[in-house]
Order: structure tokens, then C-alpha cells, then sequence
């Protein structure tokens, strides 16, 4: 469902807030080398982050990237949105372009409340639940 760049942009997104605490900035290698992912393919995904204004970004010996407290608030769904729009909650879920429910394909009737129950969740779940899960040690963000 989600693509491979926004689930690297969500653990980006995580770990940086999990170091907001402790105000530190982190540097594009810190962050690949935590959540495991490429700094080439993950620098296009944190530029367009702060782009859309969910992280920000600072220059200089003692910058990095960060995120505010105000913005450790917002929705999970902002990032998917951010990344890979908001047609992520209504594709169909073998990719058929004209799946519906007057035309469905093999899948839809099943998937469909698995996408809406997604796109709660989604809703729901702010920036700020995921990373205290991974502070307190009840989630982890490595493989």
C-alpha cells in the first residue's frame, strides 16, 4: 500500500522525533545509517519533507534536520500525503486503474475496509505517539 520511499520518510520522521526531546538536529548519515535505509535516496525524501513543511532543515556546523513540537502533533497521514498523495487511500489493490465499486476487481470488497481502516489509523495516529513508543522502548525502528 505504501510505498518504499514513505515508509522510509515515516521512520525518518519517527526517529527525528525521538530526538526532539534532547533538541538535536540530525545529519542525513545518522539518520540512513539508524533506519537503515540509502542517504542519496533519503536526503530527495527529507528535501521533500521539509518542502511540504513536516520537518526542517538548518544549515551550518550545528544544523540538520529537526521537527518542532508543534508539528510532533500532526497526523501520520501528512507524511503519506506528502509522498505518495492522497490517492494511497483509494487505489485499488491489485493496481487496477477503473476498479470501483460497480466494477471491482477480485479484491475490492475486502480490501476496501482494510484501506479505510488504514486511513484512520492514519488520521489518528500522530508523530508524537509513534516516536514516545520507540523512546520507552515498546517499538523499534530498526530491522
Amino acid at each position: 500500500m505504501l510505498s518504499l520511499s514513505c515508509k522510509a520518510a515515516i521512520k525518518a520522521v519517527i526517529y527525528l522525533g525521538s530526538k526532539s526531546e534532547s533538541g538535536e538536529k540530525s545529519g542525513i548519515k545518522e539518520i540512513a545509517k539508524f533506519i537503515n535505509e540509502n542517504e542519496h535516496t533519503l536526503g530527495k525524501i527529507l528535501q521533500k519533507l521539509v518542502r511540504h513543511r513536516i520537518i526542517f532543515s538548518s544549515k551550518g556546523p550545528n544544523g540538520g534536520f529537526y521537527i518542532t513540537e508543534k508539528k510532533m502533533n500532526q497526523s501520520i497521514i501528512h507524511i503519506i500525503e506528502a509522498i505518495d498523495g492522497k490517492d494511497v487511500f483509494v487505489q485499488c489493490g491489485l493496481g487496477l486503474s477503473r476498479c470501483s465499486d460497480s466494477r471491482p476487481c477480485p479484491f475490492h470488497h475486502d480490501f476496501k475496509p482494510v484501506r479505510e481502516s488504514f486511513k484512520k489509523m492514519c488520521t489518528e495516529k500522530k508523530i508524537m505517539d509513534l516516536y514516545q513508543n520507540v523512546n520507552e522502548g515498546h517499538a523499534f525502528l530498526m530491522r
